[in-house]
């Protein structure tokens, strides 16, 4: 059985209370209350959990949307450097790219999306010569989820990131 499609207003509303959400999760993190999340979305609670039954089912959904985005900037990036200097300072501000990279990102078929771009590029770097033939795709996924869980965790300011990620991008060049 397939879902019935949203209606226009319904979709807007969605939209608003994901948007939201991942701002107040982004700011105080998953503890962050579903009440607040409505309030700040002009909407009522029960739309709220009429669109997520439960708060799991709502950071279900941004992890979802946050991996769905990063899957399409690793496929748009040009190198994997660029893919990493975007997510880390990304990760500095959001809870949720933190969060999504802090699970098992090399196996399950949640993340086959993000996992396979990201596996793509590092082919393409290999093949480049920007990155060393032996580095492995768990390896660069942890490299990944160590920098931007350093970049949310400290607060990293623009520089910091930057050099982190030379001295990173450094050790994996040939």
């Amino acid at each position: 059985m397939t879902e019935k499609p949203l209606r226009a207003d319904a979709a807007r509303n969605r939209a608003r209370i994901l948007a939201v959400a991942a701002e107040v999760f982004a700011a105080k993190g998953p503890a962050a209350g579903t009440e607040e999340i409505a309030a700040r979305a002009g909407v009522a609670i029960g739309t709220v959990f009429r669109h997520f039954p439960t708060k799991d089912a709502l950071l279900a959904a941004i992890m979802k949307d946050t991996r769905d985005r990063l899957a399409a900037l690793a496929t748009t990036a040009a190198t994997l450097e660029d893919f990493f200097t975007a997510v880390v300072a990304e990760a500095a501000a959001a809870h949720t790219v933190a969060t999504l990279l802090s699970t098992d990102v090399t196996a399950g078929p949640a993340l086959e999306s993000l996992t396979g771009a990201v596996a793509a590029l590092l082919s393409h770097d290999q093949e480049h010569a920007r990155v060393r033939r032996d580095v492995r795709l768990d390896e660069v996924m942890a490299l990944l989820t160590a920098t931007s869980q350093g970049a949310l965790t400290a607060a990293w300011p623009a520089d910091l990131q930057a050099r982190t990620l030379a001295v990173v991008f450094a050790g994996l060049r040939p």
